[in-house]
């Protein structure tokens, strides 16, 4: 029997106050897992940036990455660990233009999840390139914005196609103030998109794996206050289609962590922002949520570097397409996309860690975890 270490790279932006916690937890776990006939334990070690020669081997088993959506040399670094070192990392960097809100409309609306009507506008403004004016004269098309807002009818919201952290994203009431949000949006490519109003719940889905946390959320709140602790907001069956649209999401688009946000409006959930490459995770926001990213980050970074978790290179979508061409009921076609995560690797997966995680708490306790 051989001991082998797992080594997992942070690769961070601004982040401070997780990285400190999950380091403290494996630290303090100290697993040694049997696993295959040898014992595996685990490191961590944030990620540097530096050159980097392509044929310069990946020290890495697993990457947790918080850059890949907007830093492009790490994504770089990432895409060459993945192809030649068979580095398994969070998220898979090929889905970057999925995290663009625009691909992830239209694919949800091809499988049937009921996305609100959304149009895409020309930017106002654009960066001037010597073919750039010969192309518009020939081919763009003058066009009223009145008319858009009209076929979407007010309320509706102008949010950037790419965007992100509720950066520019505007709630337009009427046509005066639509012409003036778009007079004012310069290049940004944007989209319109009718508003879901009025609605009684907001629910963020947390999801991280097959783990998925339903948080009531308050989107006009200060960001402290944006994550409500708040119980039963949403009855048994509400909770199993959101847990089943967030795994659907996040298992078609290859994202091990991301969170998912749904408006509820006469009983129906309209998902309106599922496409987070960089989901919140600081305590200052997340408080009460907090300890359950963590032990849930835990808990399945460390079985896909114990399990040599293969990394998904390509998204094939083709299973997804024919069960949404299914004369199927929305419900079941949402169960049939979720259940497209591997079963058997959520049944290993709660064997190998839950009993550790517990172990820890009944440690950290001086008595039995419950």
């Amino acid at each position: 029997m051989a001991e082998i270490t797992r080594k997992i790279g942070l690769s961070l932006g601004a982040d401070i106050c997780w990285p400190l916690c999950y380091e403290e937890l494996i630290e303090r776990l100290d697993l040694a897992l049997p696993i295959g006939g040898d014992t595996v334990r685990f490191a961590v070690e944030r990620v540097t940036i530096e050159p980097f020669g392509l044929r310069q081997p990946c020290p890495y088993d697993l990457v947790l990455d918080r850059l890949t959506h907007w830093y492009y040399p790490s994504r770089e670094w990432i895409k060459k660990a993945v192809l030649m070192d068979d580095l398994y990392v969070f998220n898979n960097p090929w889905s970057i233009q999925s995290m663009e809100k625009q691909t992830t409309y239209c694919a949800m609306m091809r499988l049937g999840l009921p996305v609100p009507h959304t149009w895409m506008v020309p930017p106002k403004a654009y960066e001037p390139s010597p073919d750039l004016e010969p192309m518009l004269k020939r081919y763009a098309r003058l066009f009223d914005i009145a008319a858009v807002g009209n076929e979407l009818g007010y309320p509706l919201f102008m949010k950037p196609y790419d965007g992100g952290a509720w950066v520019g994203v505007q709630k337009i009431d009427d046509e005066a103030q639509l012409r003036m949000q778009y007079e004012s949006s310069a290049k940004r490519l944007m989209h319109l998109q009718e508003a879901v109003a009025p609605f009684d719940v907001f629910v963020r889905g947390i999801g991280i794996g097959p783990q998925v946390r339903l948080v009531r959320y308050d989107a006009g709140a200060p960001l402290h206050e944006r994550y409500e602790v708040a119980r039963d907001f949403v009855d048994p069956e509400e909770a199993a289609l959101l847990t089943e649209m967030t795994l659907s999401i996040n298992t078609f688009f290859g994202w091990d962590f991301n969170s998912c946000e749904a408006l509820r409006s006469d009983r129906v959930f309209y998902p309106i922002d599922f496409a987070n490459a960089c989901p919140d995770s600081q305590v200052t926001s997340l408080h009460y949520h907090f300890p359950w990213l963590i032990k849930a980050l835990l808990r399945w970074s460390l079985f896909c570097a114990a399990t040599r978790r293969p990394m998904r290179r390509c998204l094939d979508w083709q299973p997804y397409y024919e069960i949404a061409d299914l004369d199927l009921p929305y419900r079941e076609k949402l169960a049939g996309y979720a259940a497209l995560f591997p079963e058997h690797e959520v049944d290993t997966f709660t064997e190998y860690f839950w009993d550790k995680i517990q172990q820890w708490r009944a440690d950290e306790s001086g008595g039995s975890a419950a």
